[in-house]
């Protein structure tokens, strides 16, 4: 059946760090939607009090344009316009601080700055103010995520972290977007990309509908319970296919196959089945194996080295993949600004804070 079937100057200091890391080993895994043309139909989300927007204050980022040799069409084509490559990250209280730091790093490293289109998944309205503020040249655009579209699917995991409904505003991007995006990369909040994003940008998808690294070394029973893989309703779920593991923090999506299949569908089916049965533990991650596993388009493993913020229940430091890097990826439940607040950071997390464009609380008083 269809629905069953279908990451300058830090570049040195990262290579360096990578040439002389040893391999990450590899860990086990332990409805509506607006965006700001359905104004009508869907109620925003209540803004959050004036003291939490004081925590969150935040530089300018610099100016950037695009080279010369950068092909960009103008005109009044909007979001839809041809040349543009487009992106799309979440942006929350909790997570705000890292979703700017990877902004403001694919526009550090990019050629054509000016050429890059953001798609910010966002679940208090207010934050449009402080990212508009921060970078007021950006070429975007705010969807806001009412969490109703996806509450009652959510069933609980091994971190509270990824039971909250942004986490699988990524499921939805098929019908969030216009119709003339058909293509996206969708990046985590916690990522660096020391790399031109044209790069990931250009990559083949063939006939599959996403595409990302896989790891295929990994133990890839562990990501169910045995309650799946015991049961003859599920156990022939991935036959015909060679499922692979691939982290949902990076990927290329072809959005007009994902329309065409409606594998937002596909997946809520998942979901609901999770719901009844606890055949998996992991959050918003197992429904894309159980649907994409075995059809994703491999894409190189520079561009997502992944496991950077430890193991899913502490923040222990990590050392990179052997090999070339392009992402950074602070997956796992430690965060590079929270140990470095903390003054408890790891050594890799100063790869990270070239890009943090935070200005603390007393900071912002004493100027």
């Amino acid at each position: 059946m269809l629905w069953i079937t279908e990451f300058s100057g830090f570049f040195a200091a990262a290579l360096a760090v990578i040439l002389l890391s040893p391999s990450l080993q590899s860990f086990s895994p332990a409805a509506a939607i607006r965006s700001s043309h359905l104004d009508a139909y869907f109620r925003p989300s209540p803004s959050p009090s004036d003291h939490s927007l004081g925590n969150f204050s935040y530089r300018e980022s610099p100016i950037l344009r695009n080279a010369a040799e950068c092909i960009f069409s103008g005109g009044d084509s909007g979001v839809c316009n041809p040349s543009y490559v487009h992106v799309a990250i979440t942006l929350d209280l909790v997570y705000l601080r890292g979703s700017i730091a990877a902004v403001n790093s694919v526009l550090q490293h990019s050629a054509c700055p000016e050429s890059i289109f953001f798609h910010f998944l966002v679940s208090e309205t207010s934050l449009e103010s402080v990212i508009r503020s921060t970078f007021p040249r950006l070429n975007l655009k705010i969807y806001y995520f009412a969490p109703e579209r996806v509450q009652s699917l959510i069933s609980s995991s091994v971190r509270q972290a990824l039971e909250q409904p942004l986490n699988y505003a990524r499921n939805y991007l098929g019908e969030l977007l216009e119709p003339c995006v058909d293509r996206i990369i969708y990046l985590d909040s916690d990522i660096v990309v020391i790399d031109d994003i044209l790069n990931l940008w250009k990559t083949g998808l063939g006939p599959s509908t996403i595409g990302a690294p896989e790891y295929c070394h990994a133990n890839f029973t562990s990501y169910f319970k045995g309650a799946f893989w015991f049961d003859e309703r599920f156990n022939e779920t991935f036959k015909g296919r060679k499922p692979c593991y691939f982290n949902t923090g990076v990927m290329v999506m072809d959005l007009k196959k994902w329309r065409r299949f409606g594998y937002t569908e596909t997946i809520e089916k998942w979901m609901e089945i999770q719901k009844a049965e606890r055949i998996y533990e992991l959050g918003s991650l197992p429904a894309y194996l159980l649907v994409f596993a075995g059809h994703v388009a491999p894409i190189s493993h520079r561009w997502n080295q992944h496991g950077l913020g430890g193991d899913k229940v502490k923040g222990s430091c990590r050392d990179m993949h052997e090999g070339p890097v392009s992402l950074l990826h602070w997956s796992g439940s430690g965060k590079p600004w929270s140990r470095i607040d903390a003054k408890h950071p790891c050594p890799l997390d100063s790869l990270w804070e070239p890009y943090d464009l935070y200005l603390p609380v007393n900071s912002v008083q004493l100027h």
